[in-house]
């Protein structure tokens, strides 16, 4: 076996596995992948490029907050596996999905307050969405222990 046949069979296990626990990736869960990339690369330029992230003591790019950020990130994914097995355990269809389009609104806030950031002007209509959803789920569905 070569080494490019091992990474690909490896990659293919990781792939059922990743599959298994979250469940079919449809178009909720295609989204909530963007947005969290999109999120974590705007935090990266924040940092990195203006300077002004709220992450890091002095708004500058920081390993250890870029590690924080990819945690999260780990841990949203295993909220969304958890509901996947809900659905699962009690023969529903709607938790897991509930769940992502929960977290895409966060990821959306936080994208949107990392353009603010760099100064990017926003579409009025963005953040009438944005206070729409802030306003009929409270903290977006997502509380905080």
């Amino acid at each position: 076996m070569t080494l490019k046949h091992f990474v690909c069979a490896l990659a293919g296990c990781a792939g059922g596995l990743i599959t298994t626990a979250i469940g079919d990736r449809n178009g909720a869960m295609t989204t909530l992948l963007i947005f969290m990339a999109l999120d974590y690369i705007t935090g990266i330029v924040v940092a990195a490029v203006f300077g002004s992230s709220n992450k890091s003591e002095g708004g500058g790019l920081e390993s250890r907050a870029g590690w924080k950020g990819l945690i999260r990130k780990g841990v949203t994914l295993m909220i969304v596996s958890a509901a996947h097995r809900l659905d699962l355990l009690i023969g529903a269809d709607y938790i897991k999905n509930a769940v992502i389009i929960a977290f895409c609104a966060n990821e959306l806030i936080s994208l949107i307050e990392n353009a603010g950031l760099m100064g990017i002007p926003i579409p009025e209509v963005i953040l009438n969405a944005v206070d729409i959803l802030k306003k009929d789920s409270g903290n977006n569905g997502i509380s905080e222990l």
